[in-house]
C-alpha cells in the first residue's frame, strides 16, 4: 500500500495529562497522524524513569536529539510522546515511536496514572520494548508489576469474563523485546554460554511450589509468557564513562564504548526488520489515521471510567473508518472522472470505459480501507453512491451533447435558414433545391465529430421544427405535378421514419450500455468483496496458526520444567483455539453466500439493469476457493 506519510523533525505530545489529572490526546499530534494514509509500525517503549529510555527511541530515529534525554534522576518524559519517520527498510510504511513517561516516578508518585500508560503502550503498539537497568532478576520482574495487572485494565470483549484464557491477550498484544542497559554478567549458565533471549527464557521460568512466596514469584513470569510472543532480549554495556553519560545528547559513535555502538545496531536492526505492522482483528493493517482514532478511543474509554474494550473499540473504529472509506472512495471517482472525461463524448462506450476504470480504483479504495462491514452496509452505501455520480455525469454527458449539437446545426444549417427567411425556395424548382441544401447540410453534421451521444436525437428534434415549412415549400412549387408532390411528401415522411429511428437506435445502444455497466458494476463489487474476504478468512486463520504456535511451544517448556497441570490447561486451551478454527473454517462457504445474497438482492434497488444470478456467482466464487 503505498500512501501520504510524514517526516517529522522531532517528536511531539500524543498523550497529556490535562489540569484535572486526567488523561488527553493532543489534538496537533493526532492532526499529524490524520496524515498518513500509511501501514505502520509502531514501537513503544516503556520502562522505570530514569533508565536510559529515550536515547534507544532517539537510536531508531536516527538522530541524536529528539526525545528528552536527562543527566539527573528526574523524569524527562511526561505522558506519551511521538515520533513518525518513514521506515527506513519496509517500503510504503511509516515507523511510529512511542516514548512513554518513566514509571515509578517518585516525584508524580501516581501508580494508577502509570497503569495506564503502560496500558496505552501495549494498546497501541506492534512491538513493546522494556527497557531496565543491571540484569533481570526477581526484582527487575516485581517492577514490571504493571503486566500483571493488565487484564484489570484492557479488555478483548466486551462480555469477558474474569480469567478468561489469555490465549485472547496473545492474540492482539505486540511483540516484546526486553532492553537490559548497562549489563555487566556474562551470558552463561552452568558454563555454557546463552544469547541474550535465552537469558531472557531462563528469568521467566517458574517456580514447582504452591506457596504464596511461589506464587508471587510466577505471576509476572507467567504472565509475560501468557500475553506476549515472540519475545526477545537485548543486553547492553555501558555506553560511556559517568562525565560522557551526562553529555549523551552531545556525544558520537566515536565516543561511545564500541560494544555499546555494536548492541545498539544489533537492535535497531532487530527493530527494523522484525518490528510487524499494527495490526486489528482478523489482520487489519493499521495506518496513520486508523492510529489516531485508536488513540483517542481508548482514551475517552479511560477518561470516562471505563476499560479499554478491543472489540468495542474495532466496531466505534468500523463507523468511522468505513464512512470515510465511501468518502474518500466517491471523491476519488470525483476526480479521476473529472481529470478524465471531456464533455461531450463521442459515444457512451467512451464515458463508461473510464467510468470502469475509476469505479474499479474507487471501490479498491473502499475495500483496503474499511473492515467490519459485516452486513455489507457500508458497501451498498458506496454502490449507491457512485451510481449517484455516475447517473449525473451522464446526465450531464447528456445536456452537454445537446448543446454541441444544437451549435453545431446553428452553424451548419444557418445558409438554409438564410434561405427560408429570404423566401429563396417559395420559387417554381424550389422544393427540389431545398431538398438538396437540407442533405446536404444532413450530412456535414453527420460527419462532423464531438456532437455526443444525442446526435441524432437532436437532429431528428431539429428537422420536425423544420417539416411544415418543407410542406409549405413543396405546396408552392408549381413546377411538380400533384402525383409527385404526393411522391415527394411521401418521401419526407420516409425519411423523417428513417431519423425517428436513428434516434431510437441511437438510445438504445446508450441504454443497452448504461445497463452493462450497472452488471458490471455489481460484479465488480462482488469480485472484490470476495477477495476481501477470503484475504480476512486467511488471516483470521493465519492469527489463529500463530497463537497455536505460541501455546503449543509453552506448553512444551511447561512440561519440560514439571509443569504438567499447567500443560494439560494449556492443551484445554489450545483444543478450544483448535475447535473455533475448525468453526470458522466450517461456516466460511455459507457466510460467503450469505453475503452474495446480501448485495444481490440489495444492488437491485438502485441497480436496476442488474441479472444478480446470486446462486450461480456464489457457487462459482466458493467452488474456486474450495
Amino acid at each position: 500500500m503505498s500512501g501520504q506519510t510524514v517526516s517529522m523533525k522531532e517528536p511531539v505530545c500524543l498523550i497529556e495529562n490535562d489540569s484535572d489529572g486526567k488523561l488527553r490526546v493532543v489534538r496537533s499530534a493526532l492532526d499529524i497522524l490524520d496524515q498518513i494514509d500509511q501501514h505502520v509500525v509502531v514501537v513503544s517503549v516503556v520502562g522505570l524513569y530514569r533508565t536510559g529510555k529515550s536515547y534507544l527511541m532517539n537510536k531508531l530515529a536516527g538522530e541524536k536529539k529528539g526525545f528528552a534525554l536527562g543527566a539527573t534522576i528526574q523524569s524527562k518524559t511526561k505522558g506519551i510522546w511521538m515520533w513518525c519517520v518513514p521506515h527506513p527498510e519496509k517500503r510504503d510504511h511509516t515507523l511510529v515511536l512511542l516514548d512513554t513517561e518513566g514509571l515509578g516516578d517518585v516525584e508524580k508518585g501516581d501508580e494508577k496514572n502509570d497503569n495506564w500508560i503502560f496500558s496505552l503502550a501495549v494498546l497501541l503498539s506492534s512491538t513493546l520494548v522494556y527497557n531496565s537497568m543491571g540484569t533481570i532478576d526477581n526484582n527487575a520482574l516485581e517492577k514490571l508489576h504493571y503486566v500483571t495487572e493488565l487484564t484489570e485494565h484492557i479488555k478483548v470483549k466486551s462480555n469477558q469474563r474474569d480469567g478468561e484464557e489469555s490465549s485472547e491477550y496473545l492474540r492482539y498484544f505486540p511483540s516484546f523485546v526486553w532492553t537490559v542497559r548497562d549489563f555487566t554478567l556474562t551470558l552463561e549458565v552452568d558454563g555454557r554460554p546463552i544469547t541474550a533471549n535465552e537469558y531472557l527464557e531462563n528469568a521467566l521460568k517458574l517456580r514447582t511450589g504452591h506457596s504464596k512466596k511461589d506464587q508471587a514469584y510466577n505471576l509476572p513470569r507467567s504472565c509475560l509468557r501468557n500475553y506476549f510472543s515472540p519475545r526477545w532480549c537485548f543486553v547492553f554495556e555501558r555506553p560511556a564513562s559517568g562525565d560522557k553519560m551526562r553529555r549523551m545528547e552531545e556525544l558520537t559513535d566515536a565516543d561511545l564504548e564500541p560494544a555499546f555502538v555494536e548492541q545498539a545496531k544489533e537492535f535497531c536492526d532487530h527493530v527494523f526488520n522484525e518490528a510487524k505492522t499494527k495490526t486489528l482483528k482478523q489482520g487489519l493493517k493499521v495506518t496513520g489515521r486508523l492510529l489516531g482514532n485508536l488513540a483517542e478511543t481508548y482514551v475517552s474509554a479511560i477518561r470516562s471510567g471505563q476499560i479499554p474494550c478491543l472489540d468495542n473499540a474495532v466496531l466505534a473504529l468500523a463507523q468511522i473508518e468505513n464512512s470515510s472509506a465511501i468518502e474518500r472512495a466517491r471523491a476519488h471517482y470525483q476526480k479521476g472522472m473529472a481529470d478524465w472525461v471531456a464533455f461531450p463524448t463521442e459515444t457512451q462506450e467512451e464515458l463508461s470505459e473510464v467510468h470502469a476504470v475509476m469505479e474499479k480504483e474507487a471501490v479498491a479504495i473502499f475495500i483496503n480501507n474499511s473492515f467490519k462491514d459485516e452486513d455489507q452496509k457500508y458497501q451498498l452505501e458506496l454502490m449507491k453512491v457512485l451510481q449517484e455520480e455516475y447517473d449525473k455525469i451522464c446526465e450531464r454527458n447528456y445536456k452537454e451533447s445537446q448543446k454541441a449539437c444544437e451549435s453545431k446545426i446553428e452553424c451548419i444549417f444557418a445558409p438554409l435558414e438564410e434561405k427560408i427567411r429570404d423566401v429563396s425556395y417559395l420559387t417554381s424548382g424550389g422544393y427540389k433545391e431545398y431538398c438538396n441544401d437540407l442533405k446536404l447540410a444532413t450530412s456535414e453534421y453527420r460527419s462532423e465529430g464531438g456532437r455526443g451521444v444525442k446526435a441524432e436525437e437532436v437532429l431528428k428534434e431539429y428537422l420536425e421544427r423544420k417539416a411544415s415549412i418543407g410542406q409549405t415549400i413543396l405546396s408552392a412549387d408549381q413546377s411538380l405535378t400533384e402525383a409527385e408532390q404526393r411522391a415527394e411528401a411521401e418521401q419526407a415522411r420516409r425519411e423523417a421514419s428513417e431519423r425517428e429511428n436513428r434516434a431510437m437506435e441511437e438510445q438504445l445502444v446508450v441504454q443497452e450500455r448504461l445497463r452493462a455497466d450497472q452488471q458490471r458494476t455489481y460484479e465488480e463489487n462482488v469480485n472484490q468483496l470476495m477477495e476481501r474476504m477470503e484475504r480476512d478468512s486467511r488471516n483470521a486463520i493465519a492469527e489463529h496458526d500463530r497463537v497455536l504456535q505460541a501455546r503449543l511451544k509453552e506448553q512444551n517448556d511447561l512440561l519440560q520444567q514439571g509443569f504438567d497441570d499447567r500443560a494439560h490447561q494449556m492443551q484445554r486451551e489450545r483444543d478450544a483455539l483448535k475447535g473455533a478454527k475448525a468453526q470458522e473454517e466450517e461456516k466460511k462457504p455459507s457466510f460467503m453466500s450469505t453475503a452474495l445474497d446480501t448485495v444481490g438482492t440489495a444492488a437491485t434497488l438502485f441497480l436496476p439493469g442488474i441479472l444478480p444470478k446470486v446462486g450461480g456467482m456464489a457457487v462459482k466464487w466458493l467452488s474456486k476457493l474450495f
